[in-house]
């Protein structure tokens, strides 16, 4: 039985109508219209011969069961950035949707092992800063304490947002329980950079997402007078900056598929008239090599370190958060290669940058893989975001094909064959 792919692209289509404004997708999580997209979606849910709930976190789960207990999950999330686009996260999501429909359709509501669909609460952290927050309960990395006084931009706290959405930030951990028989997770995302395209490829396979390394880097020099201060008298801050933000780019570039960015940079005083006392900037490190990422971290602080003293300055470091990285499943990987192959021919392999639910199921021991599908110009989280359609069609038709084969993978492990 073939999976409706058109129906995958519809449902995207009203969604963005019902959620989206002329600026874009609005579905912030824990706001109003994040919670009317959940009602429309339950609508559709309800078609199907499942059991609905929602759990401790506020993710939303769908449950066929199945012949086995082992359970196959597929899942992704219905939030968004503000003014986003109208496929992050919702492709996922909504392809779930057709895969299981197909599914339930082709066994009479009772398939071989148990499919579950999952929409996680708040990945996207748009509103609080606090991403995965529904992946990471059910993956018990969860930060209770640390996220409770968490405020959005008008002092809401986001433990009160939760409870108006009847979540108790002190019950979030009872989320764990959701992962009894769970074998395998597979989530479809839009790749949301430009390599896919680039390489004219419709799909790649995610081999994981890469950690991060997060610092606040402050040089300190003199402020002084622009006018008055020869040059070769400067202690300037931003110069020994700025030689960093250079430097990032090769120390990057020796690697494969890491990246560097300095992506916010602060003078003090901040006038025209005066050299630099101080300069506070950012450093994000990305590789999904631990080795290389910590590599990556020792070179930038020394070189930091050389600058500094070449201008005159000092330098402070400060650890604004960090992840290890999460490859994903080697077995399930070959699987999603052989089920992009079969679809579009080629299936390339590539990190993602940008963390996903995934990430979390991944650290939970639970076997996963990604999908990912081509992005236009690679952009994503702005309304201008958009794949081609006969792409999208590939993409929840690969994502099918590999749901069959991780179901038959399940029984297999599950027969210890």
């Amino acid at each position: 039985m073939a999976v409706n792919a058109e129906l995958a692209i519809e449902l995207l289509k009203d969604l963005r109508a019902l959620t989206a404004d002329e600026n874009g997708a609005q579905r912030v999580a824990w706001a109003p219209m994040w919670l009317k997209a959940r009602e429309w979606f339950q609508i559709w849910l309800h078609k199907l011969p499942v059991k609905l709930h929602v759990d401790a976190a506020g993710n939303s789960w769908t449950t066929l069961k199945g012949a086995s207990e082992k359970t196959l999950i597929l899942g992704s999330h219905l939030d968004s950035v503000p003014n986003g686009g109208w496929l992050d996260g919702a492709l996922g999501v909504l392809s779930a949707y057709v895969v299981l429909k197909r599914i339930a359709e082709e066994y009479d509501g009772k398939p071989p092992v148990t499919v579950r669909l999952v929409d996680w609460a708040d990945e996207e952290g748009a509103r609080f800063g606090r991403s995965l927050f529904g992946s990471s309960a059910f993956a018990g990395t969860q930060t209770i304490e640390a996220d409770r006084g968490r405020t959005d931009a008008n002092g809401v706290r986001l433990e009160d947002a939760l409870a108006e959405c009847g979540v108790k930030i002190e019950a979030i951990g009872e989320a764990q329980s959701e992962r009894e028989n769970a074998a395998a997770y597979l989530e479809l995302h839009i790749e949301q950079g430009p390599v896919l395209e680039k390489m004219g490829l419709p799909l790649g396979v995610v081999l994981g997402t890469k950690g991060v390394e997060r610092h606040a880097i402050a040089f300190h020099g003199q402020e002084a007078h622009s006018g008055s201060t020869p040059m070769t008298a400067r202690r300037d801050a931003l110069a020994a900056a700025a030689k960093l933000a250079l430097e990032i780019r090769p120390i990057a570039m020796r690697h494969a598929d890491a990246v560097c960015t300095m992506g916010s940079v602060k003078t003090f005083p901040g006038i025209v008239t005066a050299v630099v006392g101080r300069c506070e900037t950012t450093l994000d490190q990305r590789d999904l090599d631990a080795g290389v990422l910590a590599s990556m971290y020792a070179e930038a602080q020394a070189k930091s370190k050389q600058f500094a003293e070449e201008e005159g300055c000092t330098v402070e470091w400060s650890r604004i958060w960090n992840i290890a990285p999460a490859p994903f499943d080697p077995e399930l990987i070959a699987l999603a290669e052989d089920a992009v192959r079969e679809t579009a021919g080629t299936a390339y392999k590539l990190p993602s940058g940008p963390l996903h639910d995934a990430a979390e199921v991944s650290r939970a021991g639970i076997p996963t893989v990604m999908l990912f599908v081509q992005s236009l110009n690679g952009i994503s989280h702005n309304k201008i975001e958009d794949t081609r359609e006969e792409d999208l069609k590939l993409a929840v038709e690969a994502l099918d094909k590999l749901a069959s084969k991780t179901m038959d993978w399940i029984l297999t492990r599950a027969e210890g064959r």
